[in-house]
């Protein structure tokens, strides 16, 4: 059975393979500086986000991103607000702190930051001045960690909200192909998300590329401070063209007009999530949250997340009581409906 356990287990989708094999005997210079396919990429980002006045850089992966991101818009003194599962305060072993900045967590429990959470925070870490940290970013992520997609109203409120304060908004974007061509975006585009946030980034790791995110940087203090962060915090790969050929390949035009790869792909995993989902839910297994990404959860016994563990890798998230955890499920570019009604039937024989 395939594994179900992230959405990077396998390797890249054949035509990112093939881009780069067909690349292999190539001399370009390194470190994404100046190399065509680096500039192509550039160029076809820049065009799909309908702005051509935005720096864009490429990361190795998710963590390098967001610490680059969010300490280069913060100044010594000043913290990220965020929710309090997000990735950066969960999920990265501290590593925005571990570059001396703060991270700011609301109550939010959703996975969403919400403006009247954000404001709480706000008021409480300018009410003794000098002596507290002060927020200088908001961290969000599309999709959140509990697979939540932002749609436009949301989004919007929670920049209405950043921009009344004068803080600049940084998403961050592993899984944003996924929650692009989600049902649930509601009329957020790319577009958008590119006129509003200060920086964000377009995931390739968790989208059919062997490796890679694309960063699309408006702030000008990010934009200075990226390449000296990048190469201080380890994040400058030498062989960059590897990154420029990945995301070009990924963001060319389609022969037949049609979606880009790097939509495609997505969504694939997308399609393939919500047909397990309703399969599921038909056998009578309950979800936790709504979902409508390529991650999935639900929760079950003990006896059956063991079952389907050993079966197809699904991970443990929460354990909500002695009988009772929450597991994930994730479909990738590569998983396909076979796949999916596997599982399907599997799960039947445990519900």
């Amino acid at each position: 059975m395939r594994m179900f356990r992230n959405d990077y287990s396998e390797g890249a989708a054949p035509e990112i393979l093939a881009a780069l094999a067909a690349t292999n005997d190539e001399q370009t210079v390194g470190y994404t500086e100046g190399d065509p396919h680096c500039e192509r990429a550039r160029e076809l980002i820049r065009a799909a986000c309908g702005r051509d006045d935005v720096d864009v850089e490429f990361c190795v992966g998710g963590t390098s991103a967001n610490v680059i991101g969010v300490t280069g818009l913060l100044r010594e003194w000043e913290g990220a607000v965020c929710t309090k599962d997000a990735h950066i305060n969960v999920h990265e072993t501290g590593a925005v702190a571990a570059c001396g900045r703060t991270v700011l967590p609301t109550d939010d429990s959703d996975g969403f930051l919400s403006p009247e959470a954000a404001e709480r925070v706000w008021r409480f870490q300018n009410s003794c001045g000098r002596h507290m940290t002060r927020p200088g970013c908001v961290y969000i992520s599309d999709t959140t960690e509990l697979g939540g997609v932002w749609d436009l109203e949301r989004f919007d409120a929670i920049c209405d909200w950043a921009d009344s304060h004068d803080l600049p908004v940084f998403l961050d974007g592993a899984r944003l192909g996924s929650a692009l061509t989600s049902p649930a975006a509601g009329g957020l585009t790319l577009e958008h998300i590119a006129r509003r946030c200060g920086a964000f980034y377009i995931g390739g790791t968790k989208n059919g590329l062997l490796f890679g995110e694309a960063m699309v940087i408006a702030h000008p203090r990010l934009r200075e401070a990226f390449p000296f962060l990048q190469k201080e915090r380890c994040g400058l790969l030498a062989k960059g063209r590897l990154l420029g050929v990945q995301f070009e390949t990924a963001f060319e035009p389609a022969a037949d007009g049609g979606e880009t790869l790097y939509w495609r792909l997505a969504r694939n995993a997308n399609e393939c999530a919500l047909r397990l989902r309703a399969g599921l839910v038909e056998l009578g297994f309950k979800p936790y949250g709504d979902s409508a990404s390529n991650q999935q959860f639900f929760v079950v016994t003990p006896a059956q997340r063991d079952a389907l563990e050993a079966a197809c890798g699904c991970e443990t998230f929460y354990e909500l009581s002695d009988e009772q955890v929450v597991v994930r499920f994730v479909c990738s570019w590569a998983t396909g409906e076979k796949d999916v009604d596997e599982l399907i039937a599997l799960a039947g024989t445990l519900a």
